[in-house]
């Protein structure tokens, strides 16, 4: 017997050398280029409206600092953004150390800008000076145009580097030139910027795509939050060239309502206040050297909040307008300073008994606020800035909020005082539901230990326990559950039947909602929990399906099914595993098919069904009076199985939902169709109807 290893040795090296010359020096934005993720993220569609906001923010900052009071923003048809602006311009002099102007500074050196303590901004999104520089490295052609001193200056770069183009579009002829070139004159006093870039589709996926949607709704949001600010945006790709202005005076408190949609326990309240802090930051000395240096910060506070009838909580927080969805210092702050302020509140008074306890999910339900926060030099996780981490926030928006809210709770004023206790009553009845559904839930786990199955009984589970492949089918009706056991394969999919429309979740409280038989029972299956406990890893099925006829009733039990799932296990959702079957509305049986004809043809919609009936007449194809399919019910089980049910044949539609806007648009969906509000509802079923085709009604 012979090893050709033995215990102790490594694998021997192709090669021993390692000098310097094997090491790679990335210059300049060629750092950029190679790892563009590690600047905006990814080089998907995030990437790509990444890059805009970088150049979009830079004119914010100038607004919030009080210069120019309009952006423009077009999507061009040839696959360029433009951006302008009217405030200071971008400096055009010689910045000394470099020798280059200040516009190739700016576009063309990593971590230079006027960010960093220079005096020309106090509180910006900007902070690490690699915005604009990385946009331009990663566009195939960059061109800029500055307002300033009585002329208009010009330069366009090509992949980062300074030169002139002979002609339009990223493709011309380019000439690397370095400097600024004067191309007209306009009036003293006249200012500002324009710039116009093509995305490198070297660097960025092929199916990367700017998004009109996610545009308009960062315009509207950073409108609501820099007050006076007129926000253009033009989308020149399509036909008629959607176009969308924006200007809000009402600032945060509007934002407040605009994201509310439920009646409301309170007016909008408004937070605001100040302080200051000490941070130990490293600064440069005369002789070059980093030395730690106390530097004194001043924080401003502006806070809105509201609460409603609703259940959800929706809370939107911004650094400098930099939205940071997910948190961090000065959420966590305002989140403790409600607990204080509600406990200082309902202390002394007879709505909380002694027995009875107030958490934060409590306060927060209902709660729709926009917290926002200015301080120079913020500490963000990252370049994408998703988090910030500046740890003296906290405490000081703690105070700041704990204080005032007091304040409100307790106030002896006759319109504060009665929504003040509203309000607290809202917070100790969800106190209140919070402890029954923890109650329900304990004792399912006891009636769990003692029955020797602790699934519903009407279950018909799969043998296998292999998550990838398990299928749970939601079926509605019991005639359809007695084809589908014989129609799947018992292997993998399992059927849980539903009788008629579950609860609409959307109106309902969480007690409610436990208490609702079908909603307990899909929930129970699933195995994951429900809400803020849902541990998506602990599913017990790889796909949830929803099953159930093809007419306006079973839409209505899909979009039932579909809300609880959003509301109550919406990370299965975003994880991609909660489909919906697609059952065939009518069926063709050819007379005398050929060999290798299938005898029955299935359509799936109105329009493939006039298609197929066209296309088999205009061949001379016989066939019987083609079946409409009014329910899951009148197919036999082979023909549920062969349609809807068979991985080989069906179709599956999944029902996903995008992370960011399109996520808030998603609930702001759901609460119009669903919701306690009537009116909105009504709107979009009255617009709706015009365009409904009337032959198309089932009746």
């Amino acid at each position: 017997m012979t090893t050709t290893a033995q215990r102790g040795t490594r694998p021997k090296a192709e090669t021993r050398d390692y000098e310097a010359r094997h090491l790679l020096v990335l210059e300049g934005l060629e750092a950029v280029r190679k790892r563009p993720a590690m600047y905006i993220g990814s080089t998907d569609t995030k990437g790509l409206m990444h890059c805009l906001w970088e150049i979009i923010d830079n004119s914010v900052d100038e607004a919030l600092g009080g210069y120019g009071d309009t952006i423009t923003v077009s999507l061009n048809r040839d696959g360029s953004i433009s951006v302008a602006d009217v405030a200071r311009g971008m400096p055009v002099d010689t910045e000394p150390r470099t020798g280059l102007s200040g516009v190739e500074v700016i576009f063309t050196k990593l971590h230079a800008g006027g960010k960093f303590g220079s005096g020309s901004y106090n509180a910006t999104g900007g902070l690490h000076g690699v915005g604009a520089s990385v946009v331009n490295a990663l566009s195939s052609r960059l061109d800029v145009e500055v307002d300033r001193n009585g002329a208009t200056w010009a330069t366009s770069f090509r992949r980062g580097v300074p030169g002139r183009f002979d002609g339009d579009g990223p493709d011309a002829p380019f000439t690397p030139e370095p400097g600024l070139r004067k191309v007209g004159r306009v009036a003293k006093g006249v200012t500002g910027t324009r710039q116009r870039y093509w995305p490198d589709r070297q660097i960025f996926l092929a199916d990367a795509r700017l998004s009109m949607t996610q545009l308009t709704a960062r315009a509207r949001q950073t409108a609501f939050l820099v007050p006076g600010l007129t926000l253009d945006i033009r989308d020149d790709r399509t036909p008629d060239g959607a176009h969308e202005r924006f200007q809000f005076r009402g600032g945060i408190s509007e934002f407040c309502e605009f994201l509310s949609s439920d009646p409301a326990v309170t007016d909008v309240l408004r937070i605001a206040g100040s302080d200051t802090f000490t941070e130990t930051v490293p600064m440069l000395d005369d002789s070059g050297a980093m030395t730690a240096t106390d530097v004194e910060r001043t924080l401003d506070v502006d806070i809105a909040l509201r609460w409603g009838t609703g259940y959800e909580p929706k809370v939107q927080s911004f650094v400098n307008i930099v939205a940071t969805p997910k948190g961090g210092t000065h959420v966590s702050g305002f989140e403790r300073g409600l607990v204080r302020a509600f406990a200082k509140g309902l202390d002394g008074t007879r709505i909380l008994k002694a027995s009875e306890e107030v958490v934060k999910e409590d306060i927060l339900e209902g709660l729709t606020a926009v917290v926002t926060v200015r301080l120079p030099e913020p500490q963000f996780e990252g370049q994408t800035k998703e988090v910030l981490g500046t740890p003296p926030v906290a405490r000081l928006v703690t105070k700041i909020v704990e204080k005032q809210l007091s304040d409100f709770l307790t106030s002896t004023k006759a319109a504060q005082r009665g929504q003040a206790r509203s309000v607290m009553e809202k917070v100790v009845g969800a106190a209140r539901t919070r402890v029954a559904a923890r109650a329900h839930r304990e004792n399912q786990r006891r009636k769990s230990a003692l029955e020797s199955s602790s699934l519903p009984a009407k279950l018909s589970d799969c043998r296998s326990s292999d998550v990838d492949r398990t299928e749970l089918f939601i079926v509605e009706g019991d005639s359809a559950l007695g084809t589908a056991k014989h129609a799947r394969n018992s292997e993998f999919q399992a059927l849980l039947p539903i009788r008629g429309k579950i609860l609409n979740v959307q109106k309902a409280s969480v007690g409610d909602m436990l208490k609702n038989a079908e909603c307990a029972s899909i929930i129970q299956v699933v195995g994951a929990g429900s809400g803020r406990t849902f541990d998506v890893d602990a599913a017990r099925y790889g796909k949830v399906i929803f099953m159930a006829d093809a007419d306006s009733d079973g839409a209505h039990i899909r979009c039932l099914l579909t809300t609880l799932f959003f509301k109550y296990m919406q990370p299965l959702i975003e994880a991609g595993r909660v489909y919906t079957a697609v059952p065939p509305l009518h069926r063709f049986e050819l007379t005398n098919p050929k060999k290798g004809q299938e005898k029955y043809i299935y359509t799936y919609s109105d329009a493939e069904y006039a298609r197929k009936l066209a296309e088999l007449t205009k061949k001379g194809i016989s066939f019987k009076e083609p079946q409409r399919y009014k329910g899951l019910g009148e197919m036999d089980a082979d023909q549920l199985a062969e349609t809807t049910m068979d991985p080989k044949h069906r179709t599956l539609r999944r029902i996903t939902v995008e992370e960011g806007e399109a996520l808030e648009q998603a609930i702001a969906t759901f609460e119009k169709l669903m919701g306690n509000e009537v009116a909105p509802r009504k709107e979009f079923i009255i617009e709706g109807a015009y365009a409904l085709d009337a032959d198309r009604i089932d009746a």
